[in-house]
């Protein structure tokens, strides 16, 4: 089943003109911790013969399997540059590894699906738009599967960093790392560790929760909304903090009407999005499943502009993966209904699941009935036919009343 998944999800990128690209497992540690809170997430390897010594080598030099395709996608834009044709559209699905606590849609080791569009020097503001129409459309076409409709919710990292500096706020990467954090401990655990950790005051804090409770479904809401928030909090529509906020605002408010025209219903914006990695710049995105909330996520992405560069040339881009592990079908609860399973070879499972086995599948469509029996050679003469199968092909039912032997002579 799961690469029946692969397989959609192929097409459907490819369909939208990209192209597939693999890359190494293995980055330098340097690579891997420069992008954001990710020490937790890495494994690092080492040789047999060094266990013990790892002390002595910095994790920067040393080698670690990496977390996401992003950052091996950095690396492998700076050193084929030159032989890329940009905007480079790419699909990439492969595994990848966290140390991550196993869970409910969360597992140390996964294949992931990714698709970004990087450019040269300058990318375009509408593949902030197409990015996640065209995951959406994957995920549509993932609904033969028993998916569930997905929506993407997105923000814009320049609007918050500009309502923040607006409050007064200085550790803005923090703040985001924290409201990242809120659907998983809650508004109170956040507050406080916006007060503890980035010396927020109490007033700020709720300032914070306050935008992160910011959503609309068309640009005009949004502006109006956000308008008045910074009103109340007392941010100048002419200070510098408010004209960087604009800037996102305006990004925002472009993705979700032209996504609205495009495909209705299909992103929102929703302000407490933030995506705890540094190297997200502008639009950031995730993706829920309709009754799923316990899943959380299961698709999620963002422009970057700093990620890949060599010397002056900088190589921006916007991407967005699945994690294939969060799209599987749910354990069924003790108790419920057996939902219909399908075979990939087209046929229902009907056993237990206890004793479930191929020998156990029945059929989707009616059972096959054999072809009635035509006269042969062998059942117009005299001489018994004691093959197991006669010569019209249809199986015997009869025993079979004497072994057949061949003679020296035949």
């Amino acid at each position: 089943m799961e690469q029946r998944v692969i397989d959609t999800l192929r097409k459907v990128f490819e369909l939208n003109g990209f192209i597939g690209i693999e890359t190494r497992a293995v980055e330098p540690g340097s690579s891997l911790l420069k992008k954001g809170e990710t020490s937790k997430e890495i494994y690092l390897l080492s040789r047999l013969q060094e266990v013990g010594q790892e002390n002595d080598t910095p994790v920067e030099d040393r080698l670690g399997l990496h977390f996401d395709l992003t950052v091996p996608l950095s690396r492998y834009v700076v050193e084929h540059a030159n032989d890329l044709a940009f905007p480079f559209k790419r699909w990439q699905i492969q595994k990848v590894w966290r140390g991550e606590r196993p869970q409910e849609g969360r597992f140390r080791e996964f294949v992931q699906a990714d698709i970004d569009v990087i450019g040269n020097g300058e990318l375009p503001d509408h593949y902030e738009v197409e990015l996640p129409l065209v995951m959406v459309s994957a995920l549509e076409a993932l609904r033969e599967f028993g998916l569930p409709k997905a929506t993407v919710h997105a923000n814009n990292r320049k609007l918050s960093e500009g309502f923040y500096r607006g409050l007064g706020l200085n550790d803005i990467e923090g703040v985001l790392r924290e409201i990242d954090k809120l659907d998983k401990i809650g508004a109170d655990e956040v507050a406080k560790l916006l007060v503890g950790e980035c010396g927020a005051s109490e007033a700020q804090a709720a300032a914070c929760l306050e935008l992160a409770n910011l959503t609309a479904a068309n640009g005009a809401e949004l502006a109006e909304r956000f308008d008045a928030l910074c009103a109340a909090h007392g941010i100048a529509t002419d200070s510098d903090a408010y004209v960087l906020a604009r800037q996102g605002l305006d990004t925002l408010a472009m993705i979700v009407d032209e996504a609205a025209r495009i495909r209705p219903g299909s992103v929102i914006a929703d302000l407490k999005i933030a995506r705890g990695l540094d190297y997200y710049t502008g639009s950031v995105y995730e993706t829920f499943l309709d009754g799923a909330a316990s899943l959380g996520s299961i698709c999620s992405g963002g422009r970057y502009d700093n990620l890949a560069s060599q010397g002056n040339r900088k190589y921006p881009g916007v991407g967005l993966s699945i994690g294939l592990c969060c799209i599987r079908p749910a354990p069924r609860p003790p108790g419920s209904p057996r939902r219909p399973c399908w075979w990939p070879c087209g046929t229902r499972r009907t056993a237990p699941r206890r004793t479930r086995s191929r020998a156990g599948c029945a059929p989707a469509a009616s059972p096959p009935t054999w072809p009635p029996p035509r006269p042969s050679s062998a059942s117009r003469s005299s001489t018994p036919t004691s093959s197991a199968f006669r010569t019209c092909g249809s199986p015997r039912t009869g025993a079979i009343r004497k072994p057949w032997t061949r003679s020296r002579t035949s």
